[in-house]
């Protein structure tokens, strides 16, 4: 009976973590922001994962999915720079004007991302712009808070313990845990 119930677990948890019809890629509608989830930076430098969601934004930036672009995340301990404050400086590098540009620095998870951010995007339409085992969860606690999300999942080589993790975290959330 043990083993069964594993496998009932599994399967709920699954279903619970990969269901996200808005997160698919036929999905995807015009917004009135794109907001892109921090990821680390390194002395004002975007990492690799970071670099890879801004870059994916700027896309659909520059494709007219939204006219504005929020970018959160805020500072480790001992950090000189925020993910927020990196992000939108990588943007204006790359010709975002400034006045499309909403950089958050404070939150460190994913649900201050969007909690910081909910009172700037308001009752507007976002895109919600991370990687693909993160979005889950990142619409989940989306639609807890009341935004009206869509999302873009970032493709990339993660790791199965991510991907693992993402689920696990995705089901938690479902089931009201932050």
């Amino acid at each position: 009976m043990g083993v069964r119930w594993w496998w009932v677990l599994v399967f709920l948890a699954t279903g619970l973590a990969l269901f996200s019809p808005k997160a698919s890629p036929g999905a995807l509608q015009n917004a009135d922001w794109i907001v892109v989830l921090g990821a680390a930076q390194y002395n004002g430098e975007p990492s690799i994962i970071f670099r890879n969601r801004l870059e994916a934004a700027l896309q659909l930036y520059r494709q007219g999915y939204a006219p504005r672009i929020a970018v959160t995340g805020g500072r480790s301990a001992g950090d000189r720079y925020s993910e927020g404050e990196v992000g939108c400086a990588y943007l204006k590098a790359k010709g975002v004007p400034p006045s499309a540009l909403h950089c958050e620095q404070q939150s460190r998870r994913t649900v201050e991302n969007l909690a910081n951010i909910a009172p700037v995007v308001g009752k507007s339409k976002v895109i919600i712009v991370t990687d693909e085992p993160h979005l889950p969860r990142a619409l989940i606690l989306a639609e807890q808070l009341g935004l009206k999300a869509s999302g873009f999942a970032v493709r990339g080589n993660f790791k199965e313990s991510y991907w693992q993790r993402e689920g696990w975290l995705a089901v938690l959330a479902r089931l009201g845990v932050r």
